[in-house]
């Protein structure tokens, strides 16, 4: 059957909220779900890469060598040690593609115009966004379909999400008009902080239906996980993380067929 993905933006310009983690660990939840997922690591840190287990010294083909056209992205596309979970990874390289796009007329839309190639292979495709608002996140929201926001549990957590809906905003009346907030997640949750509670309580008030229910709680294993090339669902299946994943990954899945 031919298939056509639904494209997600992973994203929050701030750093340290979890997104890769996210991006990683949803990604392995929803294969569980018999869902075929490529992950487009969009970060120029490389983080997601590294914690699906593509050491550095095996990035040659990479999201920067398909932006720039010096290579096909067919042969960009690695497997990782999941069934039916792909990724295109990336380097430090990619840092540099913001100023080469500058001269490049539309400019915005050339990852969109690479994913159109290979879109049909897959149920989802999960891009991890860089922790800025940047010509590379232009480029993934641009080619999304939809966004998902993680949002760490803390006291300013409101104040740059408000910046965040504001740059969504723009892209859908601007360049993407397909653009939909999927939905934003709480992470690194802590049952035994007030204020973990208390940022809950402001943001679903706020938000409302736009919070998914499942959160993702502050967990060693989930922190542990990507210094052995591993999502946490593999690493520890029965840790409150894995299960946390696994619950959002659900979430998510019925959300799309409803």
């Amino acid at each position: 059957m031919n298939k056509k993905a639904k494209i997600i933006s992973i994203t929050n310009q701030k750093g340290g909220v979890g997104k890769t983690t996210t991006t990683i660990n949803l990604a392995t939840a929803m294969v569980s779900f018999s869902q075929k997922i490529l992950i487009v690591d969009l970060d120029p840190q490389g983080n997601a890469s590294t914690g699906l287990g593509i050491p550095t010294t095996k990035r040659d083909n990479n999201i920067y060598k398909v932006l720039t056209s010096q290579e096909n992205i067919n042969n960009c596309i690695y497997r990782t040690i999941i069934p039916d979970l792909e990724i295109i990874p990336t380097t430090i390289d990619l840092s540099a593609a913001e100023v080469e796009f500058s001269n490049i007329s539309n400019r915005e839309s050339v990852l969109l115009n690479k994913l159109n190639e290979i879109k049909n292979k897959y149920d989802y495709i999960l891009i991890d966004c860089p922790p800025s608002l940047g010509l590379l996140t232009v480029n993934a929201l641009v080619a999304s379909n939809e966004v998902i926001v993680p949002l760490q549990c803390e006291f300013y957590a409101l104040e740059g999400l408000s910046q965040l809906l504001k740059t969504l905003d723009l892209i859908k009346n601007k360049l993407n008009p397909y653009l939909e907030l999927k939905g934003i997640v709480l992470t690194m949750f802590d049952n035994r902080n007030k204020l973990s509670k208390l940022v809950e309580n402001d943001v679903r008030s706020h938000l409302k239906d736009k919070i998914y229910k499942t959160v993702i709680p502050r967990n060693v294993r989930i922190s542990e996980a990507p210094s052995h090339g591993l999502p946490v669902l593999l690493y520890d299946t029965n840790c409150y993380g894995s299960q946390a994943y696994a619950s959002l990954a659900a979430e998510v899945i019925v959300q799309e067929e409803n």
